[in-house]
């Protein structure tokens, strides 16, 4: 059998042998794209230039996806929009969308979502943050890749994860309205709990949280099942490898993105391999508006990066293994996680009815945790029709999910 770095290596060593074959699919596409190219507009043209960028976008290898949000709308009128990095670590920076030109942008709330650090990078989040755009001053957590980072660096595992969560709530101020997408959930839970529980100021006003794994007790997924039923040192096994050369990281264990994925694939094999010929097919009609939303969400789905291994392994140990936090076990660097400590900051959850990763109740189960939270202050939605991804995404998010978010802060703020 392979050892850790061996596997890595081999899976880099295929995507270099395959670098020629990409070159000429390349060739044929531009050729077959070419308008002066005679077989271009014929049936056998068509075809070959789809077979060879579907070829090429199947082999490629993917890299860090930009956020892109240049522009913004309110009221009618159109905004700059920049990004500036206000806080940095190894592991994480977190993006501020500005927007100078915003009347009383100064005065709108400021709203961190906290993006998962589960194998995609935070643009994933794209949608989630633009439609809060026009009326928050909106942070997001951008995490790092692990392979990027210089074993010298060190270790980065949950408690880490919680102590960055903190520290950019205490860096942001009091008052910040918070947002954790599906795996941020457990360590968003876990800080504002510590926070209450020390009485610090800085907890934040409101804490939604969104498709996330509170309780994988609750309507377990394939993904939940999976876990129990392997055990920690499955994972431990055959899921970590170790970076190999020429990757800064060299040296790491890490929980590499490129496995992530392919277990995400693997869960809706059917539905991706039908997108892509689904692709191919437009190609070949020249129905470029559906081709080209087909390249935008792939683009996006399959960058993926690693995740440090004493941080993936803490993860499933914790969450959905042993189901610490639900269970009132769960610690942070020795003082016990008590979400019945949460006074001060309202809380809303928010679910999807067709959710295959979070099911339904797992995050609704935040609300039992969270005793001390008056009910007045606590909402729950479930979205019907929608997935996982459409938590977060999509027009369903956009004209139902994230008007109800942005009331929620209103009311609590009021």
């Amino acid at each position: 059998m392979l050892n850790a770095t061996s596997q890595y290596q081999l899976y880099e060593m295929a995507h270099a042998a395959l670098a020629p074959a990409r070159a000429f699919s390349d060739a044929a596409h531009y050729m077959f794209r070419n308008p002066f190219n005679p077989l271009t507009s014929t049936p056998f043209g068509r075809n070959v230039a789809a077979g060879a960028e579907l070829f090429e976008r199947m082999t490629r290898r993917y890299g860090k996806p930009i956020f892109g949000l240049n522009t913004v709308q309110v009221d009618g009128v159109e905004h700059e929009v920049l990004e500036e990095v206000v806080w940095s670590r190894p592991f994480c920076n977190l993006l501020h969308f500005v927007r100078p030109t915003v009347p009383g942008h100064e005065t709108q709330p400021s709203l961190l979502i906290v993006a998962p650090m589960s194998g995609h990078y935070a643009t994933l989040l794209r949608g989630t943050v633009e439609a809060f755009l026009p009326t928050h001053r909106v942070y997001i957590t951008d995490w790092a890749d692990a392979r990027m980072i210089p074993l010298a660096v060190g270790r980065f595992d949950l408690d880490d994860y919680i102590d960055y969560l903190k520290e950019i709530l205490q860096t942001l101020g009091p008052g910040v309205h918070t947002l954790g997408v599906c795996q941020p959930a457990v360590p968003l839970l876990a800080a504002v709990s510590l926070m209450e529980a020390e009485d610090d100021p800085c907890s934040p006003a409101t804490m939604t949280l969104m498709g996330g794994p509170i309780d994988t007790r609750k309507s377990p997924t394939a993904v939940n099942l999976l876990a129990e039923k392997r055990g920690v040192e499955w994972f431990r096994k055959n899921c970590l490898q170790t970076v190999p050369f020429p990757y800064l990281g060299l040296g790491r264990q890490v929980y590499p993105g490129y496995l992530q994925l392919s277990g995400f694939m693997a869960m809706n094999m059917d539905r991706h391999v039908n997108a892509h010929m689904d692709m191919f097919q437009h190609l070949v009609k020249g129905d470029g508006d559906s081709a080209e939303k087909h390249r935008e969400f792939y683009d996006e789905y399959l960058a993926v990066m690693d995740l440090t291994a004493e941080y993936y392994m803490q993860t499933i140990e914790t969450v959905f293994v042993r189901h610490q936090l639900p269970k009132g076990e769960m610690r942070h660097r020795g003082d016990l996680v008590d979400p019945g400590a949460i006074r001060r900051c309202a809380l809303m959850t928010v679910e999807g009815e067709k959710d295959d990763i979070s099911g339904v109740g797992q995050t609704f189960a935040t609300h039992e945790l969270c005793a001390g939270i008056p009910p007045e202050r606590k909402r729950h939605y479930l979205q019907v029709n929608v997935g996982h991804y459409g938590v977060f995404n999509g027009s369903k998010y956009r004209s139902e999910i994230a008007p109800r978010i942005a009331a929620f802060h209103a009311e609590m703020s009021a």
